[in-house]
């Protein structure tokens, strides 16, 4: 007897994404959506004048979400044909509605359309978890927009920026992706009701040559489902493309959630800031001190599957066919679902650590302070010339401080580069005022007002226009 634990369970299902995106992309979803396609096609026909009793239409209403799994998997297996499987499945169930089920319509009538369904709502739940990382991610950067931190470039020792800076380049990463997930979701159409190689020729059939009301058809189910507007032209199935236009959107995301954990593996091997620890959490089963940031190299490792599932996307949008080609189906089923699922883990992981980001201060300080007397060097050479020191001159006792100061770190020693600057003849005047000059905050620039410039320029009139969609409960399952 097999059990659960024999059969492959996919991880982004079983350990990784929420509730409400493994709803959003279940088999009880995707069928009763089938099930509403048909019901409100089935309605538009009947006010279109076809021959349908207001009896089949409830019958179908009330078994709506019955769903007799068990005997559709029983006509697939013999029909070998998973529309036509539901058909006989829901056939049985409503015997009186049955000659009407799929009316004129072609299986990608259901499967495209409820697929389109998914990327909307998906890509809508995405949305709320992206702003409630942003709401996080904004009041970190607020709260330390001043504290000064030794900038990185090529990850070697730059010039002094603050903790709070250095997070609105991740924010902006955010604020630009929910602007690309917003195109992307204004970009999704309706497929509607189109026949089977795009032409409405059955429905045509179906209403006499009256092309009014086929159009009309197409425009009813379209409404019934929130659109606006249905694609002007499709063959078989809807253009492929607008996968890969909200697909990349998800992309998108996956990089800058790389980006920002990348960042915190990197600034936690300085032990400047970290991820949440709980406090009876394992970092190794071998080395029990560690601390390892098991949360943010899972968001890079979910990261790096969802940057390179894209091209399956582009691929599948290049090789349609002329009206269509069926090798995209089984692609499509693993791909877009896999890219949501991962996409909504990442976030979910990403707010969990946005949250409880801990900034060790102490350290962040010390690690500057090292290189502050280098950082300084520049500012206290025009200082010197200020009082009246030849330029040249104190450039060289700088330089020759800096790199005997240089070897002196290299050899496991304190940086000794202020004491070598106190003990230089040309910069004796400035001997009182050298603490002054090592004082971080004078090297930071104007990072602590950019901050607040871009949170209340551009970040706050976004979480203004999505201020419902604010949650800062992560649902991290493992």
């Amino acid at each position: 007897m097999s059990s659960d634990s024999d059969t492959y369970r996919s991880p982004l299902g079983e350990r990784y994404a929420s509730q409400a995106m493994r709803e959003n992309f279940s088999e009880r979803r995707k069928f009763t959506t089938w099930r509403r396609l048909w019901i409100e096609l089935a309605r538009a026909e009947q006010a279109l004048g076809l021959p349908i009793q207001d009896a089949q239409i409830a019958e179908m209403v009330a078994h709506q979400d019955d769903l007799n799994l068990g005997v559709a998997r029983r006509y697939e297996k013999e029909l070998r044909h998973d529309v036509m499987a539901q058909i006989h499945a829901w056939g049985e169930q409503v015997p009186a509605a049955r000659p009407i089920i799929h009316l004129g319509a072609t299986s990608c009538y259901v499967t495209d359309n409820a697929e389109i369904l998914a990327l909307r709502d998906g890509t809508q739940l995405l949305r709320g978890q992206l702003v409630s990382v942003i709401a996080v991610m904004r009041e970190f950067a607020l709260t330390h927009r001043s504290l000064p931190t030794l900038g990185f470039t090529h990850f070697q020792p730059a010039q002094a920026t603050t903790v709070g800076k250095r997070a609105c380049l991740w924010l902006q990463d955010l604020v630009h992706d929910l602007e690309d997930l917003d195109h992307a979701e204004q970009s999704i159409r309706f497929r509607g009701a189109k026949g089977t190689t795009g032409t409405q020729a059955s429905f045509l059939e179906l209403f006499d040559g009256d092309h009014a009301k086929v159009r009309e058809l197409d425009a009813t189910v379209t409404r019934a489902f929130g659109f606006s507007r249905s694609f002007g032209v499709t063959g078989q199935t809807y253009p492929r493309q607008l996968d890969f236009r909200v697909l990349q959107a998800l992309s998108s995301i996956a990089q800058s959630a790389h980006k920002f954990a990348t960042d915190l593996r990197l600034l936690a091997h300085k032990k400047e800031v970290e991820e949440p620890f709980e406090t009876s959490q394992i970092g190794s089963s071998a080395m029990p001190w560690k601390r390892n940031p098991m949360r943010s190299e899972r968001i890079c490792s979910l990261a790096r599957f969802v940057m390179e599932s894209l091209g399956n996307a582009a691929h599948t949008a290049a090789n349609q066919w002329l009206e269509r080609t069926l090798d995209d189906s089984a692609n499509r089923r693993i791909v877009i679902a896999e890219m949501f699922l991962a996409t909504d883990a990442i976030l979910n992981l990403y707010l969990n650590v946005a949250s409880g980001l801990v900034v060790n201060e102490h350290v962040v300080r010390k690690n500057i302070d090292e290189e502050l007397p280098f950082l300084a060097s520049e500012n206290l050479m025009m200082e010197a010339v200020k009082l009246g020191a030849d330029r040249q001159d104190v450039h060289e006792c700088v330089r020759r401080a800096s790199h005997t100061a240089a070897r002196a770190i290299k050899n496991g020693e304190a940086n000794p580069l202020k004491r070598l600057l106190l003990a230089e003849p040309q910069l004796a005047k400035l001997a009182n005022k050298l603490d002054l000059y090592l004082d971080p905050a004078r090297y930071v620039g104007r990072a602590p007002e950019q901050v607040v410039e871009y949170v209340q320029g551009e970040v706050d009139p976004l979480l203004q226009r999505y201020r419902n969609l604010v949650n800062k409960i992560s649902d991290v399952r493992v």
